[in-house]
């Protein structure tokens, strides 16, 4: 008894939310429901109609009238059942629609540590496969367990007024079907829910394993990794066997039950028929109707198990949607024009972490960014580099201090307001499904052509772009870009239209020396003009920068110019001696 009252309150949510879907389509699935009614009324008048077609022929009486009235039956039930069907189906999709629409803005509004924290395959699983068990439950299971309701209430009224002894025959069986189904449906959703979460899990796997192939290969790990998601593979088939057998014997009972009824009310039927209390027609118009029973009750058990596995994938919707997003005070768009001598970016005192309890990434680190000119962050790793970028995007928020734009607070200014003034290149730098065109303009959807192609002279690109069958329009995923290139295609998004900050994370890590020189360049020629931050592992990066700040557990330890560095700072020492970098000045490009 507690775990079915337990059970009932973890789904009485997810039931809300599904009707957060429906709710906007009330009127259409209002409009089903009574042509879905319509079609079984109709249905039940039919053997109602045989009945009188019999005794018309046993008084000897015209057929026509009532073989009339049949037909327009049978024409109004396929007339009613079409409108209805195509009605809702309609109305299923655009359920499907505006739960993928739900989950994907839950997504991108989201904050960055909320989303990276789970497989990005499960996302898409959630997006993809329980928006259609979603479908089922708020469209077609819902006018089936309403239509099933309606079918057998209307299905036993018809059998009371042909005989109420054998009425009580059917209702016996009924009672038992039931029964079981209040037992038995608990347990079929909470093995559902089961299901769609092995086959997250699974999705997830699979989908990391397959953007790592090349190490997997490389690593001679194809079996180990196949057998790791089989288990999550075997794990959804274990639930969905599950979930069947239940099912089955929910079916096979309520199946069982009915078939003995029938018999049950044959036998006793032919009996009464035969002292006179029932009409032969009567038994064979309480027969269609026994026959007719079946139908419903089988529907009815397979939409209350589509039902189920609906509630269990609002429940996994309703955590998407509770997903920590990126939200703050209204604020007003300010106009920031910063005094020359006031940093872009200053960060003070700032202490951050990354989950309450945990140790803190940056210690009071107070560090400012002049609006012109290369600043280079370096340190081992874990130092704290990255934590720097992700407070300067927003995608972290400190838990004491402040950080500035143009002098004035984060807490003042929108996100889109602080975002629009950087550029950023990540590490990893990836290429974003579509064309070559498309990735360029990314970041400025408004750059002319000409600017496009200026960002791709200034990383050495333009040739190869030309040398593509469709240049600029060209796919990416079906060119052959290697690392390399995906890095300068990522360093070219930044550049298209000058920022006033550019974020470059190991932006050298995968070039040759050519490109890596033409890199610099840029980094030179921004930085006349624009701020220039730079994280790098490999220091012939920052070498020439106007700054550099070495970082270690969290703090800035030093800063200076390289030369400096290296005359004042023994951790900057050692970074130098082992990536065996020269102490010389560095040698323009």
């Amino acid at each position: 008894m507690d775990m079915t009252d337990s059970t009932a309150q973890e789904s009485w949510p997810n039931v809300r939310l599904l009707w957060s879907f429906i709710r906007p389509h009330r009127v259409a699935l209002s409009i089903g429901l009574v042509l879905s009614c319509a079609f079984t009324a109709v249905g039940l008048a039919l053997p109602m109609m045989i009945k009188v077609v019999l005794d018309t022929l046993g008084t000897g009486g015209g057929l026509g009238g009532p073989i009339t009235i049949l037909v327009l039956l049978l024409l109004a039930a396929g007339s009613i059942g079409f409108v209805q069907l195509n009605l809702m189906g309609s109305l299923a999709a655009r359920v499907v629609f505006e739960a993928r629409e739900s989950m994907v803005r839950s997504y991108f509004r989201a904050t960055v540590a909320s989303v990276t924290k789970r497989p990005s395959g499960e996302l898409v699983t959630r997006v993809t496969s329980d928006t259609m068990l979603l479908r089922e439950a708020t469209s077609t299971s819902l006018v089936g367990i309403v239509n099933g309701v309606v079918a057998i209430v209307g299905t036993l009224v018809m059998m009371a007024v042909l005989d109420l002894v054998l009425l009580g025959t059917m209702v016996g069986a009924l009672a038992v079907v039931g029964v079981l189904a209040a037992v038995l449906m608990p347990m079929i959703g909470k093995s559902q829910r089961k299901v769609q979460e092995s086959v997250g899990r699974l999705g997830g796997v699979l989908e990391g394993a397959l953007r790592a192939i090349r190490t997997v290969k490389s690593s001679r790990a194809e079996d180990r990794e196949t057998e790791r998601i089989i288990v999550d593979a075997k794990d959804s088939q274990l639930h969905s066997v599950r979930v069947a057998r239940i099912s089955a014997v929910v079916w096979t009972v309520a199946g069982a039950g009915l078939q003995l009824a029938i018999v049950g009310i044959l036998a006793f039927g032919a009996w009464r028929v035969s002292t006179g209390a029932l009409a032969v027609s009567g038994l064979v118009a309480f027969l269609m109707y026994a026959f007719m029973m079946m139908m419903p009750v089988t529907e009815l058990t397979q939409n209350f198990t589509l039902f189920q596995a609906g509630i269990a994938a609002a429940g996994r919707i309703r955590e998407v949607q509770a997903m920590e997003a990126e939200e703050q005070d209204e604020v007003q768009v300010r106009q920031l024009h910063a005094a020359p001598d006031v940093p872009v970016l200053e960060l003070v005192d700032v202490t951050a972490r990354y989950a309450p309890g945990s140790e803190p990434s940056l210690r009071g680190v107070s560090a400012s960014i002049p609006a012109r000119g290369h600043t280079a962050i370096v340190g081992p790793s874990g130092a704290g580099k990255t934590t720097v970028f992700s407070l300067l995007l927003r995608f972290l928020h400190p838990e004491s201090g402040e950080i500035l734009l143009d002098g004035v607070p984060f807490s003042e200014i929108s996100y889109e307001q602080v975002r629009s003034r950087l550029a950023y290149v990540e590490q990893e730098t990836p290429i974003v499904p579509g064309t070559m065109r498309s990735n360029l303009l990314f970041t400025h959807p408004g750059a002319s052509e000409d600017e496009v192609w200026e960002a791709l002279r200034a990383v050495h690109l333009d040739d190869m772009v030309r040398a593509l069958d469709e240049g600029l329009d060209s796919d990416v995923s079906g060119t052959s870009i290697s690392g390399g290139q995906r890095q300068r295609i990522a360093v070219a998004r930044a550049i298209v239209r000058r920022p006033d900050v550019l974020l470059l994370d190991e932006a050298t890590a995968q070039v040759d020396g050519r490109t890596e020189a033409a890199i610099h360049e840029v980094i030179r020629e921004l930085s006349k003009d624009s701020a220039v931050v730079t994280i790098a592992h490999r220091l012939s990066t920052v070498i020439d920068a106007d700054r550099i700040l070495v970082m270690e557990d969290g703090r800035i330890r030093a800063s200076g110019t390289h030369a400096e560095l290296l005359r004042s700072d023994a951790l900057y020492r050692e970074l130098v001696a082992a990536l065996r970098i020269s102490t010389a000045e560095p040698i323009a490009v």
